[in-house]
């Protein structure tokens, strides 16, 4: 396959130029190769980016009361009609008292048979022994080379748990994502406004305020810190003062920090939690959309560097059915909203089109740094002889309106219903393959390989 004059995001820079694809890998990139093909794309008029890395879903997780609608297979088919070709998906927390690999074993059924383009896990650590600490180096010999920890949920740890888990990791080079939240906060204050019967979705983010977040992000700042610079990777950022700890931080000279925000913080607000006839059930996820101030900051630190990854923390629910637990009660909504499909329509519109970000800030953000980070570059998040043709072409002139009735996410709604965009994914290739053309999806069920991951090469090397 031979895909000529396209503009690209290659080396850091956009260039128009080729790209020579042979048996799944890129062989060639240049500005006029001459090679001869039996398979020419024009990409006149078109723009080439890596196929999405998205480091941060959750197909068919089993929050207890509900089920993510997704699975393996819809999730993954609505991620590559949306230019995603890879992605890390967050396990679920396991049974009580289970070893670290049996929620490993568990997740390779899920997704074996089903997953229609590259996929990985991160590791799940819900309680600390010994055992668990020794066994951390047994994922990464399975290719999880990053788990993640909680800080609220039932599955929560400590600050003594979540130090023991940092400086284990420092020692075998595991990148360690935790959801940042003071979780005797969250409780107290969710109990109280249930007596006091603020039950309607606008209570949901009051129930779970900036400072509950910020103050959590700030204490695994600290504790990686004395960990001696543990690989710390904050997931789903949404306010400033977290980003602030974040930037200030890195300039005391604090390594391996790592920060990804999502796009439900860069376009939503928590307006949406006031929506008439408890549509605002939508929006409950955690931690909440905020105000539009925070949202600037956050575009802020995508803009200048200080956010390294946008993912999606896809998680979604039936608006007509699983979010309606939470109809006379919020706290009894499963968290989470779908948007793996939306994640690069939206920043290429809103932020590469707009003059937002450049073209090669949006690889970075969406491709390269998540493969760097979580260990798959250079074979994902680049265009580069030797990796995997793995890649994503935009009709920069497309005008597209955001509606679920486009998407092919298996739920009800979109967040970003109404959206109108500019610039849309026409063809998406997985490892040399044309899955999606022009709307069709051309892949096959189970194509999908699982991916053993590297150490991180951006983080430094520890003591």
């Amino acid at each position: 396959m031979l895909i000529k004059q396209i503009k690209m995001a290659a080396a850091g820079r956009e260039i128009i130029g080729d790209v020579y694809i042979t048996d799944g890998v890129i062989q060639a990139v240049g500005e006029s190769l001459d090679i001869e093909d039996r398979r020419v794309i024009d990409g006149t008029g078109l723009i080439l980016l890596p196929g999405g890395v998205d480091a941060h879903t959750h197909m068919d997780l089993d929050v207890g009361v509900a089920r993510a609608t997704d699975d393996f297979y819809t999730g993954t088919v609505a991620a590559a009609f949306g230019g995603t070709t890879t992605i890390i998906d967050h396990m679920a927390f396991a049974p009580s008292g289970k070893p670290l690999m049996y929620q490993v074993e568990q997740y390779h059924g899920l997704a074996r048979d089903k997953a229609v383009i590259d996929y990985g896990f991160h590791g799940v650590i819900q309680r600390v022994d010994e055992g668990i600490l020794n066994e951390m180096a047994v994922l990464m010999e399975e290719g999880i080379t990053s788990s993640k920890i909680y800080l609220t949920y039932d599955g929560k740890l400590n600050d003594e748990e979540a130090f023991q888990v940092l400086r284990r990791a420092g020692e075998i080079g595991m990148v360690i994502a935790v959801h940042p939240e003071n979780d005797g906060v969250v409780n107290f204050l969710r109990r109280d406004y249930k007596e006091k019967g603020c039950l309607s979705p606008e209570y949901h983010p009051k129930s779970r305020p900036v400072e509950c977040e910020a103050e959590a992000v700030y204490r695994m700042l600290m504790l990686s810190r004395m960990a001696g610079d543990a690989p710390l990777y904050i997931v789903h950022l949404t306010n400033e003062p977290g980003l602030s700890s974040i930037k200030d931080a890195r300039r005391r000279g604090q390594k391996n920090i790592f920060a990804e925000t999502c796009p439900q913080y860069l376009f939503l607000d928590e307006s949406l939690y006031r929506l008439p006839k408890a549509e605002g059930l939508k929006y409950i996820m955690s931690p909440p959309l905020r105000s539009k101030e925070h949202r600037e900051a956050l575009w802020r630190g995508v803009e200048d560097g200080a956010v390294d990854v946008i993912a999606t923390d896809h998680c979604p629910f039936f608006y007509e059915k699983e979010k309606q637990l939470g109809k006379e009660d919020f706290t009894l909504t499963p968290n989470g909203a779908p948007g793996v499909e939306a994640r690069l329509p939206l920043l290429f519109s809103e932020g590469y089109v707009k003059g937002r970000i450049s073209l090669a800030r949006l690889a970075e953000l969406c491709c390269e740094n998540p493969a760097k980070i979580f260990g798959l570059y250079p074979k994902k998040g680049c265009i580069a002889p030797g990796s995997d043709a793995d890649l994503v072409l935009f009709d920069p002139k497309l005008k597209v309106r955001l509606t679920k009735t486009i998407l092919h996410e298996n739920t009800d709604y979109t967040p970003y219903e109404g959206m109108e965009l500019t610039g849309y994914p026409v063809m998406t290739i997985s490892r040399g393959e044309i899955i999606v053309d022009k709307g069709r999806f051309l892949g096959g069920k189970g194509r999908g390989r699982f991916l053993k991951r590297d150490k991180s090469i951006q983080t430094e090397v520890l003591c």
